[in-house]
This record gives structure tokens, sequence and C-alpha cells, in this order.
């Protein structure tokens, strides 16, 4: 595997995400998808051979959207980007329970990893199938 074209795609994919998500929101889904297609295009091989198939692209591009998913929740836990306003939103529901926070911060989490990390997997499909590899 190439790590420095995924680690790459996972920036541009929180960077895109956070950015797109100030200018309108439902543009966040671009992020996961264009970090993934980065990751299998650009990449060279996966396991022993040079030629990549649509599951290596999924496998890419889902790497990809884990890490870029952890650097989006992060990013929104800190406070920045319209996702904070949604932590709020679910901390004021939750508000009565002790570490409502925490557990807020905990949901936000993992919305943002399985949110990135699917849409990574279909970008890294798409970049595949865009690169011209059967499989």
């Amino acid at each position: 595997m190439d790590w420095k074209i995924i680690g790459i795609s996972a920036l541009a994919n929180a960077a895109l995400t956070v950015v797109l998500s100030f200018i309108y929101l439902p543009l966040l889904l671009l992020g996961p998808l264009i970090g993934g297609f980065l990751s299998s295009y650009f990449s060279k091989g996966f396991e022993d051979y040079a030629k990549m198939d649509k599951v290596d692209g999924a496998v890419v591009g889902a790497i990809s959207g884990i890490i870029g998913g952890v650097l989006i929740s992060l990013i929104s836990v800190l406070g920045f980007g319209a996702i904070s306003q949604i932590m709020e939103l679910i901390y004021s529901q939750i508000a009565g329970i002790p570490g409502g926070l925490v557990l807020s911060g905990y949901i936000i989490f993992q919305i943002a990893v399985i949110f990135s990390l699917v849409l990574g997997l279909i970008g890294g499909v798409v970049g595949v199938v865009a690169k011209g590899n059967k499989g």
C-alpha cells in the first residue's frame, strides 16, 4: 500500500469536508468521495501485484476514509465547522445525562468515521474505474 497517497488523500478528505461544509453543508459529501478517489487513482499497486481492481480500490478508499473521518471528527469536536452545531444540538438533548458532552462528542466521532468510510470506499471504486483497470 502507498501510505503517502493514503495520508494525503485523507488530509484532502478532511480539508475539503470542513471547507465545503462552511460553503454549503450538503457539499461535505464531496470531501470523502474525492479523498477515496484520489487514494485509489494515484495508488501504484496493492498487495504483491501492480494492477488494482475494484476491491483493492475499495480497500484503499476505505482506509483513506477512516483516517479522514478521524481527522474530520477531531476538527468538529474542537469546535470548527458546521458539525459543531449538530454536536451542540445533541448535547442539548442529553444535557441531563452525566458526561453528556463526552457522549455527544463520541456520537459525532462515530458518525463522521462511518460516513467518511462509506463515501471513501465508493470514491475508491470510482477511482479505479476512472483509472481504467478492469476488475
